[in-house]
């Protein structure tokens, strides 16, 4: 769990580059104006991000918590199964966006929604025999430690 909270963290300075960038190409004025572009727009470049980081292994927050992304073999991910993993771990927030966008709720229930979604996904990979996510399972990948490089 911290290291999604990293994550997040080093996302968030991907998104702002990428929607300065956006914007200034696109000329949009107004944050609700094309909106829809920049929401594809961001979710290739997040498919970039992590296809390229879990091609090498780990991201930046993976490499800090020691964690690391593998085949079912043991070996580094190829960009075709970094790639199947990236789009099914949109499962983790396709399902409550799902729920929420046709319901139109309310910021509260809306982050109970995501947030309730997320426990029950992530308590759902104690049903997994390895008790991996099922993304990773889905993907061919799991998740191993990592030992950090000595000096």
């Amino acid at each position: 769990m911290a290291c999604w909270v990293y994550e997040s963290m080093l996302l968030f300075g991907v998104v702002f580059i990428s929607g300065y960038l956006f914007g200034t190409l696109s000329q949009t004025r107004n944050a609700m104006d094309n909106r829809h572009g920049l929401q594809a727009f961001l979710f290739v470049v997040f498919g970039i991000y992590f296809v390229w980081f879990w091609s090498k292994g780990q991201t930046l927050a993976m490499k800090t918590w020691h964690i690391r992304v593998v085949d079912i073999a043991g070996q580094a991910l190829s960009q075709k199964r970094a790639l199947a993993r990236y789009v099914l771990s949109w499962i983790w927030i396709l399902p409550p966006l799902a729920v929420v966008w046709p319901l139109g709720l309310g910021g509260g229930a809306t982050a109970s929604i995501f947030l309730g979604w997320v426990v029950v996904w992530a308590l759902l990979s104690r049903f997994h025999p390895d008790q991996q996510f099922w993304h990773d399972a889905w993907a061919g990948t799991r998740l191993v430690r990592s030992e950090p490089m000595s000096r």
